[in-house]
């Protein structure tokens, strides 16, 4: 048993972080402190005016944890790290799953080539965003190698120069063809210095380039020429006009600013790149009703640049935060050069910050009509559900199923709603051990036996530990057991919650003799529910969910089963051996045909087992 009054006197008045959890040993909240101490402490204080929300959490806390750092920058770094791997309930997230797109130019190879990336490595290449729009990278990558002719295949030069023939993009004029040695080292990498001036903005020279060959091809009569240069000259000013110039400095910034309501805020980000605004976006802020504006923000730009590969020189932000300079100090370190935090408040700079709030309060807006129509599909049908059965609360839910065919290669599914929305990384499928044949009885038992067996033994396992990564789909019980099917399914369940000691609720859901759901059924009673409801319609998903991820894996089963060579009958050929024959000869009839030294000529066969594979062949034909 915890005893709080005896752990809140060890607390060192040291910088850390500290780890609220529940009875159930989820992560609340994470903080960081100065002082372990007097922060965590204060919690447990009688404290008038903190809020309902802290109120609430305080009240769910069991226990607590805490980790001393050598610094509060230590401290704020393994916040961030706890925050997002945990994205506990009570703290203020930041709901990002961008990742951004890169143009990444091989500056390391000999012969460089231009390419779509979602990672910025630290290696030799050279790396231009992040940008907003993949297809617009995609759109501009394609344009580059149209002007410049570029490689885009993965050969390796100068190694495979002459190695084998040139490809498409060669015959149709869009590739020098490098691998052919028809370029020379220099002049292919001034075709790249030139595709790095136009990334960096430079478009005159190439706009006057493609105008003068437009012109002088048109003058020859050549039209079809001049329409291909008129083409790339339309298209490289398409992007040049989308560069809109913000700043004559020509730095790198990002502007942030926000607009909240009472549940959720908005961050709206400008990127500046080069003095150029290449894109904006837009961040979701959850579980903001008792942080200020200038808390939000902090949290925001903590959480953000922690995950993002770019840090910009500058961020210009429309308040002051907390912990300023140990926010800057920390992003020069991850940058490895200055990084300042401001608050403009006068001229271009101040109402471009304006401009990124005014953008939020308007995104805000626009998406709270939406909000609250997905509200109603998830967390309002969920409490509609709980309602329907007597429940208190619903959070999560689990729902299972068994698919088979006359009991062949018998599989279930577990799935997993969150607060009325699938939760898919807790999916998990389970291949039927103990059940052959279609027992569809037998294989529940041993699915709900193994997951909540299973779920007891990981909790075993984290009592006590600081800070094991929580898994989720195996430690964290359902609120409720949703079964596909009524009281056959339901008592299975219930059997086995029996006897391994849990409680939980279990209701089946009861489908008509069309297959189709009507009703739920809970504590031997099957209760109807209105088929226009939005409860209705989240039972209906998570009923054919269930189903659907049965389906998939057991035809992901048959057909792993099904796949299956000749080649695997020949003693001796294993996976190496039946890969290098298949890609030397185009068919099984060729191998069939080749004699025996011309497979022992093949650097992975050797003559035992060209003897092997030639027998193998000739004694099926002649005994056929």
């Amino acid at each position: 048993m915890f005893n709080f009054e005896e752990e809140l006197k060890k607390l060192p008045k040291e910088p850390g972080v500290y780890i609220m959890r529940d009875d159930r040993n989820v992560i609340l909240y994470v903080g960081k402190a100065v002082n372990l101490h007097n922060r965590v402490r204060s919690y447990f204080r009688e404290n008038i005016g903190r809020g309902p929300m802290i109120d609430k959490m305080v009240s769910l806390i069991a226990r607590f944890e805490y980790i001393v750092t050598d610094s509060e920058l230590e401290a704020l770094v393994l916040e961030n790290n706890l925050i997002k791997e945990n994205a506990p309930k009570y703290n203020t997230l930041l709901k990002d799953d961008k990742t951004y797109p890169y143009i990444k130019v091989t500056l390391g190879e000999e012969y460089p080539r231009i390419l779509f990336s979602r990672v910025m490595k630290k290696d030799k290449s050279k790396y231009f965003g992040p940008y907003t729009s993949a297809a617009a990278v995609k759109d501009t990558i394609e344009l580059l190698n149209k002007l410049y002719h570029l490689r885009t295949c993965n050969r390796s030069l100068p190694r495979d120069i002459g190695a084998e023939r040139p490809c498409l993009n060669y015959h149709i004029r869009q590739c020098l063809a490098p691998c052919q040695g028809y370029i020379d080292r220099d002049q292919y990498r001034e075709q790249v210095n030139q595709a790095l001036e136009f990334l960096n903005g430079n478009y005159n020279i190439i706009l006057k380039d493609l105008e003068s060959k437009m012109q002088a091809a048109a003058e020859e009569l050549d039209f079809e020429t001049a329409a291909g240069f008129r083409d790339l000259y339309n298209s490289v000013k398409q992007v040049a006009q989308k560069q809109k110039i913000t700043d004559s400095a020509g730095e790198d910034k990002d502007v942030i600013a926000m607009y909240q309501d009472d549940r959720e805020a908005v961050v709206q980000v400008f990127f500046v790149r080069d003095g150029k605004l290449i894109g904006r976006e837009h961040y979701y802020m959850t579980n903001v009703s008792s942080d200020s504006k200038a808390e939000i923000l902090e949290n925001f730009v903590k959480q953000f640049y922690a995950g993002t590969p770019f840090i910009p020189r500058e961020l210009m932000i429309q308040r002051e935060i907390g912990d300023r300079d140990l926010i800057e100090k920390w992003l020069t370190g991850r940058k490895g050069g200055r990084v300042y935090i401001r608050v403009p408040k006068i001229g271009s700079k101040e109402k471009l910050v304006e401009l990124a709030a005014q953008n939020a309060k308007h995104i805000l807006e626009q998406d709270r009509e939406r909000l609250k129509r997905e509200e109603g599909r998830t967390i309002g049908a969920v409490k509609e559900i709980a309602g329907l059965l007597g429940l208190e609360h619903i959070d999560r839910m689990e729902a299972f199923d068994i698919s088979n065919i006359n009991g062949f290669e018998n599989v279930g599914s577990m799935i997993v709603f969150e607060k009325g929305k699938p939760k898919t990384s807790d999916y998990r499928k389970f291949r039927i051990k103990t059940v052959s044949g279609p027992d569809d009885y037998a294989c529940m038992r041993e699915v709900l036996t193994r997951r909540f067996r299973h779920g007891l033994e990981e909790s075993k396992e984290l009592e006590g530990k600081a800070l094991e990564k929580e898994y989720g789909s195996f430690t964290r019980f359902p609120d409720l057991l949703m079964m596909d099917g009524g009281r056959g399914q339901v008592n299975i369940a219930l059997a086995v919650l029996e006897e391994l000691n849990i409680a939980i609720p279990v209701c089946g859901m009861v489908k008509d003799d069309n297959h189709r759901t009507r009703g739920l059924y809970f504590n031997n009673v099957e209760l109807p529910i209105d088929t226009h409801s939005e409860g209705f319609k989240l039972i209906t998903r998570v009923q054919d969910e269930a189903h659907r991820f049965a389906i998939e894996y057991h035809r992901s089963l048959r057909s792993k089963s099904q796949v299956k060579s000749v080649l695997d009958e020949i003693p001796g050929v294993g996976p190496a051996r039946r890969k290098a024959l298949m890609r030397h000869f185009k068919s099984i009839e060729e191998i069939k045909a080749a004699d025996v030294e011309t497979l022992a000529a093949l650097p992975e066969i050797n003559r035992r087992a060209a003897e092997e594979i030639h027998g193998f062949f000739h004694k099926a034909q002649g005994e056929a």
